[in-house]
């Protein structure tokens, strides 16, 4: 499985032939959604959902989210799959497993939003906005690295109760060249005391996994 960073919050996972793309939100800009034939949207927030290229995308591609998102989804041509903890399914021949039901606490006055985690192929896990911790063995994680919900010892003690083999920053598009600089260091600080590949991808930049 190849697995691509693309701005901020987006990944894309291509398998024999087939290509699934998780989070394709306002943040990233690259035709991400070219040849793609399956979504994962984990929540409603727009820099992990943008309706718009959804409503603008190919009819035949499948797409799977939580109930909040698919309200607003009305208006996209392909098919809306509902999931919510506890499912499991299969798309574009991935089998995906979902994890969690509730974004991280923000802004003390805004509602927490609905937040489902996907595990796919039992290899790469999602968290979306949260630090799940998902009841199943996994090699690689994408772990957030900024926003406004997370502070640095959160981050730091996810990755050490996982302890993954592999684990990719996402969710870093708010930082300009010094803070990538500093989750870089701090990413890096992590790798060497775990002995794992810990680290962020350029966007654009893809791995191997498997």
């Amino acid at each position: 499985m190849k697995l691509t960073k693309y701005g901020h919050a987006c990944v894309r996972l291509e398998k024999d032939g087939k290509v699934l793309v998780i989070d394709p939100g306002t943040f990233t800009k690259d035709p991400v959604l070219d040849g793609a034939d399956a979504v994962l949207i984990t929540h409603a927030h727009f820099d992990h959902l943008d309706v718009e290229r959804l409503e603008a995308a190919s009819p035949g591609i499948e797409l799977w989210t939580c109930g909040e998102v698919a309200t607003q989804l009305a208006g996209v041509p392909m098919k809306v799959q509902v999931v919510q903890h506890g499912d499991t399914f299969t798309t574009a021949g991935f089998t995906v497993r979902a994890f969690g039901e509730w974004h991280a606490t923000n802004h003390p006055d805004v509602p927490i939003a609905n937040n489902v985690g996907f595990l796919v192929d039992e290899e790469v896990f999602y968290p979306g906005d949260a630090l799940t911790v998902p009841e199943a063995e996994f090699g690689t994680l994408l772990v957030p690295t900024g926003a406004p919900w997370l502070k640095l010892a959160e981050m730091v003690e996810y990755l050490r109760t996982i302890r993954p083999a592999r684990a990719y920053s996402t969710h870093d598009g708010l930082y300009n060249e010094v803070g990538l600089g500093l989750v870089d260091n701090w990413l890096k600080m992590e790798a060497d005391k775990q002995g794992a590949d810990i680290r962020r991808l350029p966007i654009g930049a893809s791995v191997t996994l498997g």
